[in-house]
């Protein structure tokens, strides 16, 4: 079932592929109009906004890295510019990264850091500067975060820093009616959740699930539609954890 986003505009950042991509295109279903942010895949950008406009919807696509306040000013600056208003916001935008605590170099540290954390906090901050009453704001975690696996130190910390991020942001704007939630998605099949291992080792993840299978983007796009939808607006502070079961 389709939410009735008509006429309002949503935000997704990371959006060219993966599960911001199908997150931006369901949310075009639901009748918003679609901010497609993306860092360097200009032509995978353009592509989700073809596809919004084969489906009667409205999007742009707009360059920003996240990791950078001067390019995410400009992302709500275009944001506002294309459509006048934010209702909004998905930030989907993040990078992985797996090695054990004792071989991750500063530089991968502090990127990690920069864009999940970072890119975070601030597109927040412009949302909440920007949005009027009963605004969404959706922010990405990870199931990663409670199972403890080996090699996932520094990407997890991000993560639990964004969820307790939103926690408290839920309560500094809660009287405006802005929601502010979190998605932990399970293992789910893209293409950067299958880099690097091997069919076999795909497959002992969707085992560990309940539902014994692995995620698609769409689980997730639909969870999110959810969320910044009219029948979340008593929903806020929460982590939904999308993942068939994992835990």
């Amino acid at each position: 079932m389709t939410q009735n986003l008509a006429g309002k505009v949503a935000l997704v950042t990371g959006a060219s592929r993966g599960i911001g991509r199908a997150i931006a295109l369901r949310l075009a279903k639901d009748g918003a109009a679609v901010v497609v942010n993306y860092s360097g895949s200009a032509q995978q950008a353009e592509e989700v906004v073809a596809e919004v406009m084969r489906i009667g919807g409205k999007a742009v696509a707009v360059q920003a890295d996240v990791s950078k306040v001067a390019d995410v000013r400009h992302l709500f600056d275009a944001t506002f510019t294309n459509f006048g208003r934010l209702d909004v916001l998905v930030n989907n935008a993040g990078l992985l990264l797996t090695k054990p605590v004792v071989e991750v170099g500063e530089e991968e540290y502090d990127r990690l850091f920069a864009v999940n954390v970072k890119g975070t906090f601030f597109c927040c901050q412009e949302a909440v500067k920007r949005m009027g009453t009963g605004g969404r704001i959706v922010n990405f975690s990870s199931s990663t975060t409670v199972l403890m696996l080996p090699g996932y130190a520094a990407y997890v910390a991000t993560k639990g820093a964004v969820e307790q991020l939103s926690h408290v942001l839920a309560k500094e704007v809660g009287a405006r009616g802005i929601t502010v939630n979190v998605v932990s998605p399970g293992p789910t099949d893209t293409e950067l959740f299958s880099q690097g291992k091997t069919e076999e080792q795909k497959q002992m993840y969707a085992r560990m699930a309940a539902l014994g299978r692995l995620g698609v983007p769409e689980d997730i796009a639909d969870a999110v539609s959810m969320l910044v939808g009219p029948d979340a607006g008593w929903v806020t502070g929460q982590n939904l954890r999308v993942n068939g079961g994992l835990i």
